[in-house]
């Protein structure tokens, strides 16, 4: 009898499209032993690509403080089919699982779909993807999912460069290399070779293999932690928690929040974030032990 699995995931570019389809191909290529669904979540009304600028920022209370939008029903046969297996493909907004990713978690759908599955998380992110992994492990150890494995593919390059691309991207559309910037997002070469991941999902797989998986996927390079963005994330979601709720709050002064929101956030990443990289470099030796222990734990799959 085929396997069933079941390949979920939100885009708006395309390009977590690509990723997840890449880490399916070795299932796709086995079709006596495995039968592949795809379904991409879409939203009742979906937010629009590029982001306009003032919807982008005005996104921002509603994404950090996980408030679900309406989706449209899942296909009658991803309702009704059990899968042995589900790579749940999401991204990242304001250091929190999107909106159309939190909006699908909390529509009733996600248990009848992910309760006693196995799941492989995968992002496809600029670079800080860490803490918002630990958020979406809550959601699936509530949903009585089991999680499996993690992979997170990102920017790889330096972090002021990725926000000017990222910016140019997500608003003005463009994704190509121009001028001294490179392309956004997650590069061609890895996109392409993400098909390595889905071989050995597929091994450990057919092999019963879960505890060696996660193992097995960071040897071959699907978890990159940057100690330093860890730090930065955990000073964003302070930041952000006062921000969102102050907005949500002051509904009549919204507009004007979001506009200093906006402000602050730009300084945040050129003015604050340089100092934190400064304190952070100059204690590393200090707490080079437990970073070590934080990058243990974040590579893994489990839940403190």
């Amino acid at each position: 009898m085929k396997k069933n699995i079941l390949v979920l995931y939100y885009t708006q570019t395309g390009q977590l499209e690509d990723i997840v389809k890449n880490i399916a191909r070795p299932f796709e290529d086995k079709k006596d032993e495995y039968h592949v669904t795809y379904y991409n979540i879409k939203m009742k009304k979906d937010f629009p690509f590029p982001w306009p600028n003032d919807v982008f920022f005005n996104t921002f209370p509603e994404s950090y403080l996980q408030i679900p939008s309406e989706i449209l029903p899942p296909p009658d046969e991803v309702l009704n089919t059990k899968y042995d297996l589900v790579i749940f493909g999401y991204q990242v907004w304001y250091l929190t699982p999107s909106i159309p990713i939190i909006s699908f978690l909390k529509s009733g759908y996600a248990e009848k779909i992910l309760k006693d599955t196995p799941v492989v998380t995968v992002s496809g992110t600029r670079n800080m993807w860490m803490l918002s992994q630990e958020k979406l492990k809550v959601y699936l150890k509530d949903l009585q999912a089991k999680l499996i494995g993690n992979i997170a593919l990102v920017d790889r390059h330096d972090n002021y460069t990725s926000v000017l691309t990222v910016i140019r991207w997500m608003i003005g559309g463009q994704k190509e290399k121009s001028g001294l910037l490179p392309a956004a997002g997650v590069s061609d070469e890895e996109i392409n070779g993400a098909v390595k991941y889905g071989k050995i999902i597929e091994t450990h797989f057919k092999n019963n293999d879960f505890e060696g998986l996660q193992p097995d996927l960071v040897k071959n390079g699907a978890i990159e932690i940057r100690a330093f963005l860890v730090r930065v994330e955990k000073v964003g979601n302070k930041i952000f928690t006062i921000w969102s709720n102050l907005i949500i709050k002051k509904k009549e002064k919204r507009p004007l929040l979001i506009k200093f929101f906006k402000v602050y956030l730009m300084a945040a990443i050129w003015i604050i974030s340089p100092i934190v990289l400064v304190l952070h470099l100059l204690t590393t030796p200090i707490f080079w032990l437990k970073r070590k222990k934080q990058r243990e734990y974040l590579q893994g799959i489990n839940l403190k």
